[in-house]
């Protein structure tokens, strides 16, 4: 029998959902009633950021602990290989049942819309999932599947199904310790439509309540679509879920076991709404990067606020820290225990790393001031290699200036020092996370040229180096 005084652990996965969606970072729209709650009673890591800002690389890492090129899966239709130490075997071997709901996304190219094989799940032992989701025709025919691979199609508003499920989950093992990861699809885009389709009256309800100033300076305005168009049912979306966790709380409440169980609730990445590139993230921008991360239950009650930057790699250290389960060997992460109620520090660099690759490779560093960027040749291939042996400064931006990066400063020689202290923090991490010491050109020397800088957004050099305008 497992220890019944190790608390038991659910996990909330969001996908493409922004930090500065919930109230708790200031948004006034009032769509995270619960996730508010959640950080006023738990702990809210504040600037929390994705390893990478796509949907396969950042679910590996929060399922393994490591960095995408440690994991292997660096971009979308990778496998995640059965080699690596996963956050279930390690509950699991602790006595632990352990279960997976929802959208998977770690199966690899062969099986990209239907049931996912037993040797690539992960380790999980209760299964009801789909490899992707966001391959099915809407919000209203939710199709996943059980551990012999058979289809059950559960009724209902899909993350109302998908929240249904986990309290039946809840109420089937509550007896003893479990792990269940809750991973939903919402509030990322339908992929047949390119729409965010909310239950019925909720877009109309949020449309027009809130643009964050990104969205507002770089997309197409209401005339043309872009994310004035999209917002209402992307906020709608949120707000359907802090409705549905709400519900799962209630339901740990009623079995009596919401003071033994830890909840966490983050997202894989963030969402631009096609303003930086073609896609909805894929970018080292906040939008695309940074996401909501609140720790609840026991050893993260009343843990106020953590406010230095750290990776949502981490989450896997965390909670098996919480449980008292030793972290494999290989794991990137750290606990977060340390930081929770102000006090402790962790034993890396005071910033965060971020890996990018699929269309191009991308390499950044995050101070709690600070964004560095570099970018490898497009010589280089993405898809197949997933690092460079060279790399350009790209970006740099004053995040206590300029929160939603509008101003690239890179090559300004007025900020040369700057730019050289993080390249020197971004050679530490890729010698720790990679094992390398690449070349890091400096971008070209330049001046800021006040007359250009006033020409917005002609003059503004995006991610990826390319100019754009709204002409």
């Amino acid at each position: 029998m497992p220890p019944t005084n190790r608390p038991s652990v659910i996990v909330v996965l969001t996908d493409q959902q922004r930090w500065d969606t919930t109230g708790a970072h200031g948004n006034p729209a009032g769509v995270t009633p619960e996730f508010d709650r959640l950080a006023r009673e738990g702990t809210l890591v504040e600037q929390a950021i994705t390893p990478h800002p796509g949907c396969a690389p950042a679910r590996a890492a929060l399922q393994t602990g490591r960095f995408p090129t440690g994991s292997g899966v660096f971009r979308d239709g990778l496998p995640l290989g059965a080699d690596v130490p996963t956050l279930a075997e390690a509950f699991a071997a602790a006595g632990y049942v352990t279960g997976y709901l929802g959208t998977w996304h770690l199966a690899g190219e062969e099986h990209p819309d239907g049931p996912v094989p037993p040797g690539r799940r992960g380790g999980y032992a209760h299964w009801l999932a789909s490899d992707r989701l966001a391959s099915t025709p809407d919000a209203y025919r939710t199709v996943l599947y059980n551990g012999d691979g058979e289809p059950v199609r559960l009724p209902g508003y899909r993350s109302d199904a998908l929240i249904d499920a986990a309290i039946r989950f809840v109420a089937d093992h509550h007896r003893q310790p479990f792990l269940l990861f809750l991973s939903l699809l919402e509030p990322h885009h339908q992929n047949a439509t390119d729409d965010f389709p909310a239950p019925a009256g909720d877009r109309e309800r949020f449309e027009g309540r809130w643009l964050p100033p990104d969205l507002a300076a770089l997309s197409p305005g209401p005339a043309h679509g872009g994310a004035h168009r999209h917002l209402g049912g992307y906020l709608g979306r949120i707000k359907r879920v802090d409705e549905g966790v709400g519900r799962l709380r209630d339901s740990l409440r009623s079995l009596g076991i919401e003071d033994g169980t830890v909840l966490a609730w983050t997202a894989d990445h963030g969402s631009h709404f096609r303003t930086r590139n073609g896609a909805y993230g894929g970018s080292a921008h906040e939008a695309s990067v940074r996401v909501p991360f609140v720790l609840s239950g026991p050893g993260f009650r009343g843990g106020g606020r953590i406010r230095q930057p750290v990776s949502t790699v981490d989450l896997m250290p965390t909670l098996l820290d919480a449980a008292g389960i030793e972290v494999p060997a290989g794991v990137h992460g750290r606990s977060l225990r340390p930081l929770v109620g102000g006090g402790g520090e962790l034993d890396r660099p005071f910033s965060v790393f971020v890996q990018i690759s699929e269309d191009v490779i991308v390499r950044a560093v995050r101070t709690d001031r600070w964004k560095y960027v570099v970018t490898a040749p497009d010589d280089v291939d993405a898809w197949s290699e997933s690092a460079a042996d060279r790399y350009r400064e790209s970006e740099l931006y004053d995040l206590a200036a300029d929160p939603y990066e509008l101003e690239n400063l890179v090559g300004l020689t007025s900020h040369r020092q700057v730019a050289d202290g993080l390249r020197d923090a971004l050679g530490t991490w890729l010698k720790e996370v990679e094992g390398v010491s690449p070349v890091v050109e400096a971008a070209e020397p330049r001046t800021l040229d006040r007359r250009a800088s006033c020409a917005f957004p002609k003059d503004r050099v995006p991610w990826n180096g390319i100019r754009f305008g709204h002409d």
